[in-house]
């Protein structure tokens, strides 16, 4: 992994999630969060703020030092407890049905095996525990689709996948969708803003 994947991209797209249109989106997925939180991928910690009651401790995971750093402020800020985590999606530094939520927002794409970190997730999440996730991927268009199968290669090398099937991923790891909405966000190209929201639980 060279410099600008490492340190350099972590931080493009720490500034590019705070797009206004996606407030609304963050602000949805945390207030249904409760008891005791696991968020992957919490980046530069942009959600922290917005965690209230009934959630009661909020652990952030993510593989990034750089960003766990600037993620200190945020967590602060909270009003709900906080405990940052440096590690990986694919081995949770946590007991076996130790999380009542997990939140992921916009991680999935980019963890490098999306498979085995849903299987971490089901596995740290206690039986009634809910999963609540916003994530792009693969459009329901035929045409936008296609362009995101053939960009994949080429954008995963500077960010990150564009054509994950989430429901599909989240079924066949053991979970079963709940709700689940689709749709485009934003004026962005539409091979990089076909959104899938909802909540799922372990099967």
């Amino acid at each position: 992994m060279n410099v600008w994947s490492r340190k350099v991209l972590p931080l493009l797209i720490a500034w590019a999630m705070r797009d206004r249109d996606l407030v609304r989106y963050r602000k949805r997925l945390v207030e249904r969060a409760q008891g005791r939180v696991l968020e992957i991928g919490v980046g530069s910690g942009l959600n922290l703020p917005l965690y209230r009651p009934p959630a009661s401790l909020v652990i952030g995971l993510d593989p990034s030092a750089e960003l766990l750093r600037r993620a200190r402020a945020e967590a602060a800020a909270s009003p709900v407890p906080v405990c940052l985590v440096q590690g990986s999606a694919e081995a949770i530094p946590l007991a076996a049905g130790s999380v009542d939520t997990v939140v992921m927002a916009w991680t999935l794409c980019s963890v490098p095996d999306a498979a085995k970190a849903l299987a971490e997730l089901r596995r740290v999440l206690r039986p009634e525990g809910r999963l609540l996730f916003v994530e792009h991927g693969l459009s329901d268009e035929p045409g936008v689709a296609g362009w995101q199968q053939r960009l994949d290669p080429f954008w995963l090398k500077v960010s990150c996948h564009m054509n994950l099937k989430v429901g599909e991923l989240l079924q066949r790891a053991g979970f079963v969708v709940e709700e689940l909405e689709t749709g485009y966000v934003g004026k962005g190209p539409r091979a990089l803003t076909f959104l899938y929201e909802g909540s799922a639980r372990p099967a």
